[in-house]
């Protein structure tokens, strides 16, 4: 079963009010999609995307019960398994022992985290767009453990093991899927999801 958007926006908005936690959705939303997009699995960017976007559907709520909660909540729209699975295995040896075994899951888990520390990043420009920030700044930001301390370098690169790939191209890569959606993102901010 396919979840449609519009009722996933719905559960996303019916738990979470915050504005930084609905960008945060909607970028992770656009950043899976790109990925599915352009590593081969065009024909399933839609179930990505809709895992981006309700991977944090418990967070803002029950924070003491990230990943834990989210099944109850998921249920609520039917969601199927492979769903379930992928939302939850984003908590990962820090929540729940629900491993990212899917190629999407891994990259869920990988870019996560990775995509509040390029958006913090991209706050310190004068132009606060992720659109004019340089590979060089990501990682010289990424080195200070005290910049964006909140988004754990321990997980973005336990994500990047998974997925076979160096630190500097989980980085670049997801940098490109940052940028290339960026647009599509600041028009959902911009509109409060209003769609």
């Amino acid at each position: 079963m396919n979840i449609d958007r519009n009722t996933a926006v719905a559960l996303l908005r019916k738990y979470n009010q915050d504005p930084f936690h609905l960008r945060h959705a909607w970028t992770v939303e656009a950043v899976m999609r790109h990925f599915a997009e352009n590593s081969g699995f065009a024909e399933e960017a839609d179930f990505w995307g809709i895992v981006g976007l309700l991977h944090d559907i418990d967070f803002e709520k029950y924070p003491e019960e990230h990943c834990r909660k989210a099944p109850a909540l998921l249920a609520e729209i039917g969601a199927p398994q492979p769903l379930v699975h992928a939302v939850c295995s984003h908590g990962w040896n820090l929540t729940v022992d629900v491993r990212p075994e899917h190629f999407m899951e891994k990259v869920l888990y990988a870019t996560d985290e990775l995509t509040g520390l390029i958006w913090a990043c991209a706050l310190v420009l004068p132009s606060k767009s992720v659109k004019d920030l340089q590979l060089k700044t990501i990682r010289k930001k990424y080195r200070n453990e005290k910049f964006a301390a909140g988004c754990s370098r321990k997980v973005i690169e336990a994500g990047a093991e998974l997925l076979g790939w160096t630190l500097d191209e989980l980085l670049e890569r997801t940098l490109t899927a940052m940028q290339a959606t960026a647009d599509e993102v600041e028009l959902l901010t911009a509109s409060g999801e209003r769609q």
